[in-house]
């Protein structure tokens, strides 16, 4: 547990390689940390010094009532400096990659990297599965203000279920919907309609830092053109590709560990070299 000031308490885990290279790992949408990134952590950690936390409103994540992906973005730094992170890759998924790339743009004496996955540059419209989902949320969101709890849950399960969830293996099926279950109703369908509204078209091409982009080639919610444009939006980034949909980091994390594993490699190495020369 951190004491964020000004902030809250916040569960954190730090682990792997305490002298390694550090990642903060920012997760996606209706998702939580372990439930996005627990097929990862191992690997992670025998090269890297980990950190992963729950967003704002999901999981164990802080609570507040408005939620905004600018929060969420200062809530990293929060934590690498309650951890003595000076620098830092910023790794995300899906939402998360709006998140990282808001924390380099607001911070950029602190992000050395982005490693950016399932990501784009803005969300709504590019995809019908895009549209479908994000479209909505906006006044989702603004109901959720007036509607009582019981009702938010349902519309939550309702988005849940168009979306689809990624394919979690039997023996953590019932973890997974415990995890999911651990949101903040209201927060996700703010946070849904606040992806909705991400757009870093205008400023994501001056991000002067060591790049990746891993690309879900058969992504039906954030299409693959959207993240290839990411990809070559940001000078010098690398692209990894992944044959599979966007729950792939969990469904098929054969294909995707090592993409990410040499994703982070390349990103940090290029940053010790900067920082060296």
């Amino acid at each position: 547990m951190l004491e964020l000031p000004g902030r809250g308490r916040l569960q954190v885990r730090d682990f792997g390689v305490p002298a390694g290279p550090a990642l903060v790992l920012l997760h996606g949408w209706t998702a939580t940390a372990d439930l996005n990134w627990f097929t990862s952590y191992a690997a992670l950690g025998r090269g890297f010094r980990v950190v992963a936390f729950d967003v704002r409103g999901h999981g164990r994540g802080l609570r507040s009532r408005a939620f905004r992906l600018s929060d969420c973005a200062d809530d990293a730094v929060a934590v690498a400096d309650a951890l003595g992170i000076d620098g830092f890759t910023a790794v995300g998924y899906s939402m998360g990659g709006a998140i990282a790339q808001l924390t380099w743009r607001r911070h950029p004496d602190r992000v050395e990297g982005l490693v950016l996955c399932a990501t784009a540059r803005r969300f709504a419209g590019a995809s019908a599965g895009e549209r479908m989902v994000f479209g909505g949320m906006l006044g989702l969101s603004v109901a959720a203000r007036l509607t009582p709890p019981a009702l938010r849950s349902q519309a939550v399960d309702a988005v849940i279920r168009r979306r689809g969830r990624p394919g979690i293996p039997g023996d953590f099926s019932d973890w997974a919907m415990d995890e999911v279950r651990r949101n903040d109703p209201a927060a996700v369908l703010q946070a849904g309609s606040a992806i909705g509204r991400f757009d870093s078209r205008p400023w994501i091409g001056g991000a002067a830092v060591p790049a990746a982009v891993v690309v879900s080639t058969e992504d039906h919610l954030v299409a693959p053109r959207s993240q290839l444009a990411l990809a070559r939006s940001i000078p010098g980034a690398e692209i990894f590709t992944v044959a599979g949909d966007h729950g792939v980091c969990v469904s098929d994390a054969r294909a995707f560990v090592p993409a990410l594993v040499a994703a982070c490699t390349s990103v940090t190495a290029r940053a010790f070299t900067r920082r060296a020369g």
